[in-house]
């Protein structure tokens, strides 16, 4: 059995559109957002989906407004780390 293509993590859009609006590809080379991107999608928790249509008629307000924070807060500490790691490297 093959798992559907459309089938994907709702936070990883979360994550990218966020990303997107920070300019992050402006601030940071391909490689570091990579990694970012592992390490802020590990301390999220999945949320499968097949169709977008499905999470915008059927999310509450209060769940969007609490996956979006959780988001947030996973990339600020993920920068944090991905820093210090960068820091510690050097």
């Amino acid at each position: 059995m093959k798992i559907s293509d459309d089938i994907h993590n709702y936070y990883e859009k979360l994550v990218m559109h966020h990303f997107a609006t920070a300019k992050f590809d402006e601030k940071y080379d391909s490689d570091f957002i990579a990694d970012l991107t592992c390490v802020v999608l590990n301390q999220l928790p999945t949320r499968y989906i097949r169709h977008e249509v499905d999470m915008a008629f059927y999310l509450p307000a209060s769940e969007r407004f609490e996956m979006e924070s959780n988001v947030k807060k996973a990339i600020s500490k993920a920068l944090e780390f991905m820093q210090t790691q960068r820091v510690q490297s050097e």
